[in-house]
């Protein structure tokens, strides 16, 4: 169980909602510029019903103008969720649905189970990754998208399903009847030692079993195992629930401490405080960031930053410091709608002025990577509780700044080139992938050249033009993406992050400084003699 759970209603979503009845009455028409939009409105609803040359349902004229409505607002985290969407949400939000227990991709248009998950009826059936889904009940998945083959696996918890498999080197499709189950998403897919007894940890997303599955984690690493230093990694972490923020940033705080605050227009500032005393004081800590690192995954980075808990390292985050309300309509809709602003211990906001162009694009109003000194110093200055200086408006500013792996200009070109045909590409390499995994015997083999000829006669056969000199030339890094897939299909995604180690050179850095280091102050010193070495040119 979590360690403590609010009395407080439910939030959620991307940086935080809150599940609150809507207030019956809606808006009261008080003045004449009230009454008088109001009269506009009905009169075109009226209109466009009566008169528009064609026939329109009354029910989707609502919702075209509700829809419209909340598209006016021009803010790009509200909308109106209709029944599937709100269904689609709440399963991406809280990593809890009725199914099997299976993650599914479109290969060359068949549909092959790519994971399963443990302790679900896939797994207790023998599904196995690789396995091709032919049919779900009586109809033929033969031209269905991935999505309409999830849409059909995924159901009421204690109903049954049946689907054939096809499955590599068995010539009878393998048929199976499942009873769909309460199937849990892991936040933390994995969790591994690496050198020197440093716990790595990726936390991909806060959902309702987040700091449970953290704590897990860290229970297994940290007490039982014994690590001497932690790398939370947060990169590419889209966020999710705010209880569930504040829970793992509990697991490193003391009870007390301030976590986050919550602004309003019509509603007094909310502080939310450390619960219980933390599980996991005193280890040092490095969270890793980047631009992927949005909202509730911003509320933990900011928390232990300005408590100087902490080592913050990457690039800048995302820069999402608003808070999304979901109100429950009826007829099974839902509207999600920025309603307050929320900020750091220390009272900074990281919010980044976004705005919608008409043709849909999300662009930032300002762009700026905060990384430099001049950005730095034109951002508003705040201290930690140490001292430290740390930088509010706009996104959470790494302590120190470590830019990804560069590719070379070579690579850089080659991966222009196939960008037009990406999805044949993946295609093309997940399927060598599904061939090969039977040949490896451990996660540190050798890709052989026949690969790699293999692999180019696939992007060939999918239509993807590419100059064999060219693609001979950067043989080296088609070597390591096969290497790295081939790896993921036979033994799993820590074996892949094992293995492509090298390249990953924010993780690098984070665990030589933490092989350095025996306290978080430590941490900060390294940090700091860190910053002055001038980059290499």
């Amino acid at each position: 169980m979590p360690r403590f759970r609010s009395p407080r209603p439910r939030t959620i979503a991307l940086a935080s909602l809150v599940f609150v009845p809507l207030i019956a009455g809606g808006f009261a028409m008080q003045t004449r510029v009230s009454t008088d939009g109001a009269r506009v409105f009905d009169q075109v609803l009226t209109l466009v019903s009566d008169r528009f040359v064609d026939t329109l349902d009354a029910a989707a004229l609502y919702e075209k103008a509700a829809q419209g409505l909340v598209h006016e607002l021009n803010d790009p985290y509200s909308e109106l969720l209709p029944p599937k969407r709100l269904t689609e949400f709440s399963r991406r939000t809280g990593g809890r649905y009725g199914g099997v227990g299976m993650a599914i991709e479109d290969i060359g248009g068949s549909i092959v189970v790519s994971k399963v998950f443990p302790h679900t009826p896939a797994e207790e059936a023998g599904v196995a990754e690789g396995d091709h889904i032919t049919q779900v009940e009586t109809a033929t998945t033969q031209g269905w998208t991935l999505a309409n083959v999830s849409d059909s696996l995924i159901g009421t918890v204690g109903t049954k399903v049946s689907v054939h498999f096809a499955r590599p080197g068995v010539a009878e499709p393998i048929v199976l009847r499942f009873t769909r189950a309460l199937i849990h998403v892991p936040a933390v897919p994995y969790a591994i030692m690496l050198e020197g007894k440093i716990a790595y940890v990726p936390l991909q997303q806060f959902n309702e079993d987040a700091s449970e599955d953290l704590d897990a984690a860290l229970k297994r690493l940290v007490t039982a195992e014994g690590a001497k230093g932690v790398v939370l990694d947060l990169r590419d972490d889209p966020g999710g629930i705010l209880d569930q923020s504040l829970e793992v940033s509990n697991a490193f705080l003391s009870e007390g401490q301030q976590l986050v605050s919550v602004r309003g227009r019509n509603a007094s500032t909310q502080i939310y405080t450390a619960k219980e005393k933390p599980l996991f004081p005193t280890v040092p800590l490095i969270v890793l960031v980047d631009g992927g690192t949005a909202s509730a995954s911003e509320i933990v980075a900011g928390a232990l930053q300005d408590h100087d808990r902490g080592l913050i390292m990457g690039t800048t985050s995302f820069g999402k410091g608003l808070v999304q309300t979901v109100f429950p309509l009826d007829a099974g809709y839902a509207l999600k709608m920025t309603t307050a602003k929320w900020y750091t211990p220390s009272g900074r906001s990281i919010q980044k002025e976004r705005k919608l162009l008409p043709d849909g694009e999300f662009i930032e109003v300002h762009p700026d990577s905060l990384e430099t000194d001049s950005s730095r110093k034109a951002r508003p200055a705040f201290k930690s509780d140490a001292g430290r200086t740390v930088y509010g408006g706009g996104a959470i500013t790494p302590d120190v700044v470590i830019k990804p792996d560069t590719l070379t200009t070579q690579q850089q070109a080659f991966n222009k080139l196939i960008a037009p045909k990406i999805q044949p590409v993946l295609q093309a390499l997940a399927s060598l992938a599904l061939d090969v995994k039977s040949t490896v015997k451990s996660p540190s083999f050798t890709v052989p050249p026949a690969w790699r000829d293999d692999f180019y006669g696939r992007l060939q056969k999918a239509g993807v033009a590419i100059n064999r000199a060219q693609y001979d030339s950067m043989s080296s890094y088609v070597d390591r993406v096969i290497g790295g897939r081939v790896t993921l299909a036979a033994f799993g995604d820590s074996a892949q992050k094992r293995r492509d180690l090298d390249v990953d050179v924010q993780l690098k850095k984070a665990v030589e400084l933490l092989q350095r280091s025996q306290t978080q102050k430590d941490l900060f010193d390294e940090a700091q003699q860190l910053a002055a070495v001038p980059p290499k040119k």
